[in-house]
């Protein structure tokens, strides 16, 4: 699935309506349970939302670029947040509130059609990421998430197709994994021939066995 992203012809609009905010790398944004009163778009850098369980464990959802917008729970009234939102590098958020947004969403018929795409693709993600981590084992759920991120491009997470640029650790963190399996099945796969494993680069050389790896499973669900 593409990712929908805000056109930076439509920054202005946030720009109007909100303000901006620079964070640095490992700075938090807000945290789970916090009031939801502002969404945020990010102009520059990456964020990682993800939830923390009652025991402290971290559940990597995803890891948000340039482009796109964040805090949509926003949306809905008296509502807090279900997620916690760090900065990974230097980011720069235009952050409003959705009445702020309201008067320009009647001057743009086109930033009313992102937002609307936004929402969609939020969902999407959110009940594919629940089917990994339900349905696949840690094979399977390794293999997913190497597909999904490099399906396309994208020069704001400076991914390439068929080029993940993680460590293992940063692929166990999003897997919600340990590092140590994380390592155990890109040695696998490494074997097989389907990648090759460099510095905090996963290449992808067999994408098409990848994909027939996770193809039985796709079609029971």
């Amino acid at each position: 699935m593409v990712t929908i992203k805000v056109p930076e012809t439509l920054y202005s609009y946030f720009e109007q309506a909100g303000n901006l905010v620079r964070m640095h790398a490992g700075a938090q944004i807000y945290m789970q349970g916090d009031q939801a009163n502002r969404l945020y778009l990010i102009k520059k850098g990456r964020v990682r939302v993800y939830y923390i369980s009652s025991k402290g464990e971290e559940l990597t959802l995803e890891i948000v670029e340039k482009g796109r917008i964040f805090g949509e729970s926003s949306f809905l009234s008296q509502s807090t947040r279900q997620t916690t939102v760090d900065a990974v590098n230097e980011v720069e958020l235009v952050s409003c509130t959705l009445e702020e947004l309201y008067p320009y969403l009647n001057q743009s018929k086109e930033l009313t059609f992102i937002l609307f795409q936004l929402l969609s693709n939020t969902c999407w993600h959110l009940a594919h990421q629940l089917k990994r981590s339900t349905f696949y084992n840690r094979h399977e759920k390794v293999a997913s998430f190497l597909l999904d991120e490099t399906a396309h491009s994208n020069i704001d997470k400076a991914i390439s197709e068929n080029c993940l640029p993680y460590s293992h650790e940063e692929l166990s963190v999003c897997l919600g994994l340990n590092r140590v399996t994380v390592t155990k099945v890109l040695n696998d796969f490494k074997q097989k021939g389907w990648i090759q494993l460099q510095y905090k680069r996963i290449l992808i050389i067999n994408r098409k066995a990848l994909t027939t790896f996770l193809h039985t499973l796709a079609q029971e669900f």
